[in-house]
């Protein structure tokens, strides 16, 4: 009996925000959404001109045209875009390691809307015809349990209405946490550790893919698979990442 009711928990618990009373995961307001409208607007409200493709935020900050910063100009990524929704950095970063590291699940349709909204102001690519996300080590999914990643592209492809495929990229082995390398060996860690997963081709030949994830740092892990994805024929590869680390 508490198996069952363990197991329908964890089947359910990104729901039960809809059925449930619920309260602010920032403040504490009591309420039926997982973030208050004074905190969507203090917190969330004004976003910086970011760069087009790597999502940094560029200097100025005003918005206009869409841009690129100097890094992406001269070393462009394989990927083509960067949509975010806000910066890793508090409060959103209370967001991002209450889902991937305190198991609150309820919140990650919250963290996919917000980036579904995030879409919705930056349309210069056009929308994705196929999402999917970069995937866990086995080590790292037996230990937690589920993908963060996935968890925040199942609703946001519910939001959009594009197909979501996410066991189109695959691990060739497992790696070391990304967070606790120098960042000279964080393309390292990452080279060849990930392909497109067999007789997946024709997904992905001539279409406008987009990689879902929690956090981007320095992009190494997105790189990675956009270059998988582009030798495989894809048109363009978009990043849709709730939070960018700004630069230090």
């Amino acid at each position: 009996m508490l198996y069952r009711l363990a197991e329908w928990t964890r089947r359910h618990a990104a729901r039960m925000p809809a059925i449930l009373p619920s309260s602010c995961a920032l403040c504490g307001t009591a309420g039926r959404d997982n973030l208050c409208e004074a905190c969507r607007a203090r917190h969330f409200g004004r976003q910086p001109q970011r760069c087009l493709q790597c999502g940094l935020p560029l200097a100025g900050g005003a918005a206009g045209a869409p841009q690129r910063c100097g890094a992406c100009l001269h070393a462009p990524p394989h990927f083509d875009a960067t949509v975010t929704a806000t910066d890793y950095a508090a409060p959103a970063d209370h967001l991002v390691l209450a889902l991937k590291f305190g198991g609150q699940l309820a919140l990650a349709p919250l963290l996919g809307h917000m980036l579904r909204d995030a879409m919705l102001r930056q349309q210069d690519g056009g929308m994705p015809a196929l999402l999917t996300v970069v995937p866990l080590g086995e080590r790292r999914l037996a230990e937690r349990g589920f993908n963060q990643a996935l968890e925040i592209a199942k609703p946001l492809a519910r939001a959009i209405g594009v197909p979501l495929a996410p066991a189109l990229i695959e691990r060739t082995r497992d790696t070391a946490m990304q967070a606790r390398l120098p960042t000279d060996a964080r393309r390292r860690n990452v080279r060849r550790a990930f392909v497109l997963a067999e007789g997946d081709e024709a997904l992905v030949r001539g279409r406008h893919v987009a990689v879902v994830d929690d956090v981007l740092t320095t992009g190494r892990t997105l790189d990675e698979i956009a270059a998988v994805l582009k030798r495989h024929g894809a048109a363009r590869v978009t990043n849709l990442v709730f939070a960018r680390t700004p630069p230090r």
